[in-house]
């Protein structure tokens, strides 16, 4: 059970839903996956803050009842209403419609009324049983708001109008007419005086006052980066979202060229301006008040600040400073963004079936109905990475030639993946096995000789050092006596008193070879003799003719002997080693077969 974390700025962003899209599968891998997830324990074991938090396809719009009880959503495929309860943690109800949702407002304190706008032109009214009321719009919409004081549902669309419906009276009043001439992309209303804020297509903000149902005043944001406006545009840009602050005062306009501007409704310059630095049209932007005693890069939080979303990712920074606080970037494309008032609590709705969930503790604590993340975050946060082609093998279009698998390209049983496919790893071996009959047979060579080589690095040898003066001799003085006790059947190991225990065996051989091997011994093991080894003025010179003579050994034997010497070069570090080592074991006399056979090792 984990919880993955991402630390940007020193402040931890928790993914508490939707944490399994860090994997980016393929469709019909995910399909696949599924049915195997029952007996995946870290699956069964996974955090899921709201149960059935997600959509077939897509999730569009998100937004909180205003008693924070409950959470409405739109998505696709097929287009449907879902809402989400908070004290059950669960999916409540879930409501088909005939169009794709545009915006929506919740019009009563819980989830029971609503107002939807479609993508065919309808204005649909939701209640708690069943759709109310539609009706049809002149131009397709793009925005809604509602003026409760009024009863009046202001529509934007590719019109320069406005339209109200009022709900109390049942029927549209007269449009405002604004000096655009393309379409109003976004409306606001402000929530301490109601005035109403439409951002249009050619840059410009309209202030109007519902009581006198005029124009009181036009914002034209500029941007110094943008020079020469674009066509159909004033200031080179659109107006793509907006949000007026608590106090009445604040207005904050994000553009379709990826900046986000302050405003003070009695400047006509913004006091911030800040980059998204992706250039995407920003989608959501929304005023979090500070919560008091948190702290970032070591200094306390200034208070309230800004959440502005594109397409790509989720930035709050500072209001009064502009530094960043923290940033989000999930695995997909964004739609829509909510936070919960006071608390640290995020939603976003996206271009994938779940709806992300995150949890920023610095940005306030968690809700009453999730007050669990409190204690999870710190103990559960892990970073696993995991490897989600465990059952395929990627192979190139050559191997698939040597494996007689290339007439399967265009089946179902390849993907196309990259520069080359990804095939079921049990037909892959099938295959492999197929294609190269003697892998086993080779395999079973290799692991047989790893199996050797690992038990002879595991035994206990004794290394025997050799001197420097008289090595030759002193080799074959050591050959000689452990030649010896082999042929009498006691191991090299053994001691003088062992050899006692033994039983000699006749032959005129076995004695001539038990005199050679106690000559040996009384040459190694006498201190009269230690000279011999020590001194260089008793080397014996081998090539003198004499020595020649009187010891017929072949070439091939002395080369062996002095390849033997070259090897225990390094071995020896002083001038004078006590060579008397009658437990002298010789690595090239090991014997294999207290290893076992070949067949020991596969049973």
């Amino acid at each position: 059970m984990v919880l993955p974390v991402n630390s940007t700025n020193n402040v931890k962003v928790y993914t508490v839903s939707g944490s399994n899209l860090s994997r980016k599968l393929p469709d019909w891998l995910i399909r696949r996956k599924r049915r195997e997830l029952q007996k995946d324990i870290e699956w069964t074991r996974r955090i899921e803050l709201i149960q059935d938090f997600e959509f077939p396809e897509a999730s569009l719009r998100i937004k909180v009842t205003p008693d924070q009880s409950h959470c409405m959503a739109t998505g696709v495929y097929k287009p449907q209403i879902r809402v989400f309860d908070f004290s059950n943690v669960s999916m409540k109800f879930d409501r088909h419609t005939d169009s794709e949702n545009v915006n929506f407002m919740i019009l009563s304190d819980d989830w029971t009324k609503s107002v939807h706008l479609q993508s065919d032109r309808s204005l649909e009214f939701h209640n708690e049983g069943q759709m109310h009321f539609r009706t049809r719009i002149p131009r397709f919409g793009r925005d809604l708001a509602y003026h409760s004081p009024s009863c009046d549902v202001l529509v934007g669309g590719a019109s320069n109008e406005v339209w109200r419906l009022n709900i109390d009276q049942g029927r549209f009043m007269t449009p405002f007419k604004t000096q655009s001439r393309s379409g109003i992309n976004v409306l606001k209303v402000n929530p301490a005086h109601q005035l109403f804020g439409f951002g249009t297509e050619d840059g410009t903000v309209e202030f109007w006052d519902p009581r006198a149902r005029n124009c009181i005043g036009t914002l034209e944001p500029t941007i110094p980066n943008i020079l020469e406006p674009t066509e159909g545009t004033r200031s080179g840009f659109e107006i793509s979202a907006m949000d007026f602050r608590g106090d009445g005062l604040g207005v904050a306009i994000g553009t379709s060229s990826g900046h986000v501007m302050l405003y003070d409704l009695r400047q006509s310059r913004p006091w911030q301006v800040k980059d998204q630095q992706y250039g995407l049209p920003i989608k959501t932007l929304q005023w979090v008040e500070g919560q008091g005693g948190a702290h970032y890069e070591g200094g306390a939080v200034d208070g309230a600040k800004i959440m502005s979303a594109d397409s790509r990712i989720i930035k709050l920074w500072s209001v009064d400073s502009g530094k960043p606080f923290t940033s989000i970037e999930p695995p997909n494309d964004i739609n829509d963004v909510c936070m919960m008032p006071g608390s640290g609590i995020m939603f976003v709705a996206g271009e994938c079936s779940e709806i992300q969930s995150y949890f920023i503790p610095q940005l306030g604590p968690a809700p009453r109905w999730a007050h669990f993340l409190e204690n999870l975050t710190e103990e559960m946060e892990q970073n696993p990475q995991q490897t989600v082609y465990d059952d395929y093998k990627f192979v190139v279009r050559r191997e698939l030639e040597a494996l007689g698998l290339s007439h399967l390209i265009g089946s179902p049983v390849l993907k196309p993946y990259m520069h080359g496919f990804f095939v079921d790893l049990r037909l892959y071996e099938r295959a492999k096995s197929i294609a190269n009959p003697f892998a086993y047979e080779e395999y079973r060579v290799r692991r047989v000789q790893q199996k050797l080589d690992e038990a002879r690095e595991s035994r206990i040898r004794a290394t025997t050092k050799l001197p420097k003066v008289n090595r030759a001799l002193a080799m074959r003085l050591i050959q000689m006596q452990k030649g010896e006790k082999a042929k009498r059947g006691i191991p090299a190991d053994s001691s003088d008193e062992d050899e006692s225990t033994v039983k000699r065996a006749g032959g005129r051989q076995r004695k001539k070879a038990g005199a050679a091997a106690a000559a040996a011994s009384a040459v190694l093991e006498d201190n009269r003799f230690k000279d011999m080894f020590a001194n260089p003025e008793f080397e014996v010179d081998e090539d003198e003719d004499e020595f020649k003579q009187l010891h017929t050994v072949s070439m091939k034997q002395k080369l062996a002997i002095e390849a033997k010497m070259a090897a225990d070069d390094d071995s020896s570090d002083d001038d004078g080693m006590d060579i008397r080592a009658p437990d002298a074991v010789l690595l090239e006399d090991e014997d294999e077969e207290a290893i076992g056979s070949d067949d020991e090792y596969f049973q």
